[in-house]
């Protein structure tokens, strides 16, 4: 029962991971990811959707996005949504495709931008932090409640504390690499 914990923390960790490798994915690095759109969700006859499934987004330059609605009445209001989301790009309107063209990050921009991948990281972190409390908690609980033995507790909190030092491994490395496409050139 007490082993069920672990498992659940492990997911959640999971969770925390993939949000991480979101919000990494949403930030800009120089060249055109079309990921910087996941976020951005648009007015579609009255249902906000994600842009990704209201046209085809292409790459046709390393530093060029293409949006091509499949309904050329969503123009304006994929326009809308780019702009008023933080992504920081002034989209262009031809009347059949819209384009997002990336601009060079400057030095100051990298570093910037390095350090909301590095806070994001450490938000990362917290989250895991949390994870491990809450199930450190519990087990304390099920030991007062005479659920588990105090042998149990200890091998699950050294298993709970070896599963979160692997997922602040994961973080760091992960927000190291991110760094590095950040400040290449």
């Amino acid at each position: 029962m007490a082993n069920y914990k672990i498992d659940d923390s492990k997911d959640k960790m999971e969770k925390t991971m993939a949000n991480l490798d979101a919000e990494f994915n949403a930030i800009r690095v120089g060249r055109a990811n079309p990921h910087v759109l996941d976020r951005i969700e648009v007015d579609y006859y009255g249902t906000m959707t994600p842009i990704q499934q209201v046209g085809n987004i292409t790459v046709p330059e390393a530093r060029v996005i293409c949006i091509q609605p499949w309904d050329a009445s969503l123009l304006k209001k994929i326009e809308k949504a780019i702009n008023t989301s933080e992504l920081g790009i002034h989209p262009t309107n031809d009347g059949k495709v819209i384009r997002l063209v990336f601009p060079e990050l400057t030095e100051e921009k990298r570093k910037e931008t390095t350090k909301t991948v590095k806070k994001k990281a450490e938000d990362a972190k917290v989250a895991v932090r949390n994870i491990r409390r809450d199930a450190m908690d519990t087990l304390k609980k099920e030991k007062k409640d005479s659920l588990i033995t105090e042998d149990d507790q200890k091998l699950l909190e050294e298993k709970l504390q070896k599963l979160t030092d692997e997922y602040i491994k994961k973080i760091d490395q992960k927000t190291e690499a991110k760094s590095k496409e950040v400040m290449s050139i």
